[in-house]
């Protein structure tokens, strides 16, 4: 904390307070407010906490005027490069890179979880043809919230840890066993000495070859690193909030499923998708879309472009853009994708190149190439949010551990402005 302070005088009494700001490492300070209700009567007023600090993290940080996403200090970029998801989810929860002993054993760690409940595979069938998958993981979540339900001890750090190993290692697992549903397979089994993508790949799509097996499993790893952690987004704030109250783990994390779930949150890749579906099999041209997306009284809007933190090019846009050209480029022409995957590219060159979008910061985002490449290996477009919530289990567990070990650590509670009635007397039925 540093010395400066805020005074903030109260126009009515002319009494005043002094607030103290807080430090940040990196990006604005705060100014703490815990004061102002009980010396002042006031409270702050911040609807969607746009301007609020809920949490004191070390996790992840963001500068979206400066397009930089780092975990724990180290850029996307990097990691995305030289590391590798398993090694990436060691990095969140441990806030240090791991040396060769220690990643091997996080992996075995995870590996040997890959066996999850059995009944897990009766909730999956109970579920109608049509689903949406993420209604089936967030049943999925409750099951193994019950079946664990008697261990919850939070406040013990092993318990702590096997239930973050355990969640890792679920949550992917049970993606590909709803994705066997989906497209009518077997439920196949767990391979231990494979990696995390390498695993749900195999479980996925046990037909495809040693080679697109290989291709696939790299594209799905960087896919898993890049949606890692976002920082405190709605369905992290989620997990955080719901697990506040000292729930199970389970239930947090399927709390963030069912946020994650909303077309504006994780749902935005396969909004992708059916936006490049309905220029396909229109007779307009990819020039057409592009003039109605900038006319300002024409519904019609790109999706997939921009971002709400993001002011200049979001970096896990640029890593996943090269993976989707390398992955699209190894794709037979006569690929039934490939129609799909031309108006893409021409879109982004609009993007890259147009005057109105680049100086509106308009530019293709992570959802946007995410999507082109989750079609490109096969995946259904239900599919996608699981995709992500699965990546993302693993900044979720990050926060709640770091949550529960914050010495503030106290049941979420946020206040509201009210505009209700005032104190109404109550009539008798027959009177009114």
């Amino acid at each position: 904390m540093t010395n400066k302070k805020i005074t903030i005088k109260d126009g009515q009494t002319d009494n005043e307070i002094e607030l103290p700001v807080l430090d940040s490492i990196l990006g604005p300070n705060v100014v703490d407010i815990r004061a102002l209700e009980k010396n002042l009567g006031y409270l702050s007023h911040d609807p969607g906490f746009i301007a609020t600090s809920s949490c004191e993290s070390k996790i992840t940080y963001i500068d979206g005027n400066e397009g930089k996403l780092w975990y724990r200090g180290y850029p996307i970029e990097e990691l995305a490069e030289k590391s590798n998801f398993t090694e990436t989810a060691y990095l969140l929860l441990n806030d240090k890179l791991p040396n060769k002993s220690d990643l091997n054993d996080f992996f075995k760690s995870i590996s040997s979880n890959y066996n999850v409940d059995e009944q897990i595979k009766d909730i999956i069938n109970i579920f109608g043809k049509g689903s949406h998958p993420m209604a089936i993981m967030s049943a999925c979540l409750s099951l193994l919230s019950a079946k664990y339900h008697n261990e919850i001890d939070i406040q013990n750090k092993d318990y702590r840890y096997r239930s973050t190993i355990k969640l890792i290692a679920s949550v992917p697992v049970i993606s590909a066993w709803i994705l066997n549903s989906i497209m009518q397979r077997d439920f196949q089994n767990t391979s231990e000495n494979l990696s995390i993508a390498e695993n749900f790949i195999n479980m996925a799509f046990p037909d495809l070859s040693d080679d697109q097996k290989e291709l696939s499993s790299r594209a799905m790893d960087v896919i898993f690193l890049l949606h890692a952690d976002h920082e405190q987004n709605a369905s992290t704030s989620t997990v955080r909030l719901s697990g506040s109250s000292e729930t199970s783990p389970y239930a947090a994390i399927a709390a963030g499923i069912s946020t994650l779930w909303g077309p504006t949150h994780g749902g935005a890749n396969e909004a992708v998708i059916n936006m490049l579906e309905e220029i396909k099999n229109s007779d307009k041209d990819v020039e057409f879309y592009i003039e109605q997306a900038k006319d300002k009284n024409n519904p019609f809007r790109l999706m997939g472009f921009g971002h709400r933190i993001y002011k200049n090019y979001d970096p896990r846009a640029k890593i996943i853009q090269k993976i989707a050209h390398e992955y699209l480029a190894k794709l037979s022409k006569d690929n039934p994708n490939k129609p799909l995957f031309d108006i893409a590219m021409k879109l982004e060159k609009y993007a890259l190149e147009d005057e109105y979008f680049v100086s509106r910061k308009l530019y293709p985002n992570v959802d946007f190439y995410s999507g082109i490449v989750l079609k490109a290996i096969g995946i259904p477009q239900s599919m996608y949010t699981v995709i992500f919530a699965l990546a993302r289990t693993v900044g979720w567990v990050a926060h709640w551990n770091e949550m529960i070990e914050d010495k503030n650590f106290r049941i979420g509670r946020p206040r509201q402005l009210y505009t209700g009635n005032k104190k109404t007397k109550y009539t008798d039925i027959s009177e009114r």
